[in-house]
């Protein structure tokens, strides 16, 4: 017969592991889209909002995320200045150099912001010349650091969390431009659905740096392939080019093929 004090463990121990498990979950969707918020997780794992609180200081005790109001972000944003562990960070840098194939010297390149853009932004040549028009501050940074390109940052509101410009002065700024580039990154991307984020904002964006750019390349990781976020921003057709870790002939691109150039 089973004692009181072991029935007491035994739920402890299932209360654990059912713990560990949200938590694993919370973990996957800030490294993919870089911040998450609370309604969304209590959606998600279908708990309370005190519930999911509580992972998210456990988490931030542990040094794996950024509790911030309303949510969390990824630490690879947090302070920008200071070494970061990146998320996929192989994945990452394999996608950047396979989008510094389509950079020419001369070219006006437009580019949003992200861990990727990041990665790409360290890689660029030395002598590559041209002009790089970028919405995220810390992108910027990283690019006039590190190479002979004439870098403007698009000043704006800058969003919380994913640290990209956004706003009516963004969108002004970016009617003004004509790239010959446009390098994006993704938080969702389906082949039914197209691009969708989770940022109203910065959505409204990503939908002018597209309508002003001559090609557009979508930089994203295959986690993020076939994940649907709440706003729209355009259909996969409106994008020239798929960019991922993946070999342009791995099948889960498949369903990617017929609407976009694969890289």
């Amino acid at each position: 017969m089973v004692s009181l004090r072991g029935i007491k463990l035994l739920f402890r121990t299932i209360l654990s592991m059912l713990q560990e498990e949200r938590q694993n979950i919370i973990l996957t969707q800030i490294n993919r889209h870089g911040k998450t918020l609370t309604a969304e997780l209590c959606k998600l794992l279908k708990v309370s909002i005190d519930t999911v609180r509580r992972d998210l200081k456990e988490l931030e005790d542990a040094g794996k995320i950024v509790k911030v109001h309303g949510g969390a972000i990824s630490k690879s944003f947090h302070l920008p200045f200071q070494p970061a562990k990146v998320y996929a960070k192989q994945e990452k840098m394999q996608i950047a150099e396979k989008a510094l194939s389509l950079v020419k010297s001369g070219m006006v390149i437009l580019g949003g912001g992200g861990t990727v853009m990041l990665e790409w932004a360290k890689m660029i040549p030395k002598e590559l010349e041209g002009t790089f028009f970028s919405v995220s501050p810390l992108v910027a940074l990283e690019a006039a650091q590190c190479s002979k390109l004439k870098v403007i940052l698009l000043g704006g509101q800058v969003a919380y969390g994913s640290y990209i410009c956004s706003g009516a002065s963004v969108i002004s700024q970016l009617s003004d431009i004509r790239a010959d580039l446009c390098l994006l990154g993704a938080n969702g991307l389906s082949a039914k659905e197209g691009l969708t984020e989770t940022d109203w904002e910065v959505a409204q964006v990503k939908k002018e740096m597209l309508k002003v750019s001559n090609k557009t390349a979508v930089l994203s990781i295959a986690e993020n392939l076939d994940t649907v976020q709440k706003i729209k921003v355009a259909p996969l057709k409106s994008v020239h080019c798929l960019i991922t870790e993946l070999a342009a002939t791995d099948k889960r691109l498949g369903k990617y093929n017929q609407a976009v150039h694969l890289i």
